[in-house]
């Protein structure tokens, strides 16, 4: 009985590390996908949806973890970032906020999940209050590095981004529970 229960934690053990090194790796390949607008130096990217759908794969503290080596990764001058840049000046120039807002994201959207798992409506308002924060994070780090008002701020670091994040949120809320059910089945 012992020995099936330590191959059973160990089989467990596996899956999350190599779930939680996917889904890293899934990041570094789409985050650095990126549309560049003429308004912003904030792209448009894919990051977000890779979050809001981690936190259904894995569970909120290892989609922390899957974001905190992606930063890292990062960090140490890979290019992972938006536009396939990386290190330390990503994180400290204009979008460093937005990276660091991210965490909160995971942090609010996975409360929400596991307060109420399988309920779409929870969820959402989890992406919603999450990406709420990283807007803050990422407007007022935005106006700090480009030295202007919080307001001229808000209107290139987030409006134009509104309706695209909507559409990645609703996205994530569809695909997010299907993924999930179906990696749970996985062995």
């Amino acid at each position: 009985m012992q020995n099936t229960t330590l191959k059973t934690e160990e089989k467990n053990t596996t899956k999350r590390m190599v779930t939680v090194a996917l889904t890293t790796a899934v990041t570094c390949i789409l985050a650095p996908l990126s549309i560049p607008i003429p308004v912003s130096p904030v792209p448009i990217t894919l990051t977000n949806l890779v979050l809001f759908i981690s936190v259904f794969i894995l569970n909120w503290k290892d989609a922390l973890l899957s974001y905190v080596v992606y930063l890292l990764i990062g960090l140490a001058g890979l290019p992972v970032f938006s536009g396939f840049s990386g290190g330390i000046a990503k994180l400290a120039g204009p979008t460093g906020g937005y990276l660091i807002g991210f965490l909160f994201l995971i942090l609010i959207e996975g409360m929400l999940i596991n307060k109420f798992p399988r309920r779409k409506l929870p969820a959402a308002a989890g992406m919603i209050l999450g990406m709420a924060v990283t807007y803050l994070f990422g407007t007022a780090w935005l106006a700090v590095q480009m030295k202007i008002p919080f307001t001229a701020a808000l209107s290139i670091g987030v409006l134009p981004y509104l309706f695209g994040d909507a559409i990645k949120i609703i996205l994530a809320v569809v695909a997010g529970p299907i993924l999930q059910s179906r990696l749970s089945n996985i062995r």
